[in-house]
């Protein structure tokens, strides 16, 4: 039975470009082949990968607002691998 779609929904249309772009750079940020189109070839694996990394960094652009922060996510990748270095540290 084909399940609706409605949760997967945009809810501002007009961010439709700017989220299918977001997905693409946190596809490649956790070396994921993603292409434009049809993905139904990606394990549940990959596919959780890829949404884990896009709700990592949508946490973090958050925490930098809050903090006053840029908030812009641009090195975001950089600052959770200087994290994660200083917690192996600790």
């Amino acid at each position: 039975m084909a399940r609706s779609n409605r949760s997967n929904r945009i809810l501002v249309p007009q961010a439709q470009a700017a989220m299918n772009q977001f997905k693409m750079e946190a596809a490649q940020e956790v070396g994921v082949n993603l292409k434009d189109g049809y993905n139904g070839d990606l394990t549940s694996r990959q596919a959780g990968s890829i949404g884990g990394q896009m709700v990592k960094k949508m946490i973090y652009d958050y925490e930098q607002r809050q903090a006053g922060g840029a908030g812009q996510g641009l090195n975001m990748t950089q600052d959770l691998n200087k994290i994660k270095q200083q917690n192996q540290l600790s």
